[in-house]
């Protein structure tokens, strides 16, 4: 009987160390699993950093082209509505000259709402095309020949031409000499 006891015990010496090389094996293949796992996540981190680094780029890229896209439209229906307003000046402008010198009420309210109306378009940078410089064939439109002006200059204004931020809105129409 202890023989038998101590074979039993040689046997479940046998089995716990059999148990701890299989825990020992099971531990180095757990550790190696999980370090393939780990490289496996830092590399899918990386992929997913970068498609969040994209989107972001794209969101930013995007709202700038937004905004780009917006201030162009502004400057668009700004220059539709100073064109438009440009013929209530040109009219105004008509009026005055009609009345020739007769000073009337009339008259100065006329005068008034013309100064008013080109105040504000000079708040928008609309102003008017420069005329003293001689013609400029940027800035001018040349309808006919005036011939009392010297060659290269502006005899007679038919129309006012204006800029709105440095740019054309329309160019003045001109007489000029030959």
């Amino acid at each position: 009987m202890a023989n038998e006891q101590a074979q039993d015990m040689q046997n479940e010496q046998a089995a716990a160390n059999t148990q701890t090389e299989t825990v020992e094996q099971t531990t180095e293949l757990s550790v190696e699993d999980l370090q393939a796992q780990i490289a496996t996540l830092e590399d899918s981190l990386k992929l997913e950093k970068a498609r969040t680094a994209n989107a972001v780029y794209e969101a930013q890229k995007s709202v700038e082209r937004i905004q780009r896209d917006a201030e162009k439209h502004k400057e668009i229906v700004l220059e539709k509505f100073a064109k438009q307003l440009l013929d209530s000046v040109d009219n105004l402008e008509r009026a005055i000259q009609a009345a020739g010198d007769e000073q009337s009420a009339l008259v100065e309210g006329v005068q008034l709402t013309l100064k008013s109306l080109l105040s504000t378009l000079e708040k928008f940078s609309v102003v008017e095309v420069d005329m003293s410089n001689g013609f400029n064939a940027d800035l001018h439109q040349a309808v006919g020949l005036a011939p009392d002006a010297k060659a290269g200059e502006i005899g007679t204004v038919l129309q006012k031409g204006y800029t709105l931020s440095g740019r054309l809105l329309r160019p003045a129409m001109v007489l000029v000499g030959q």
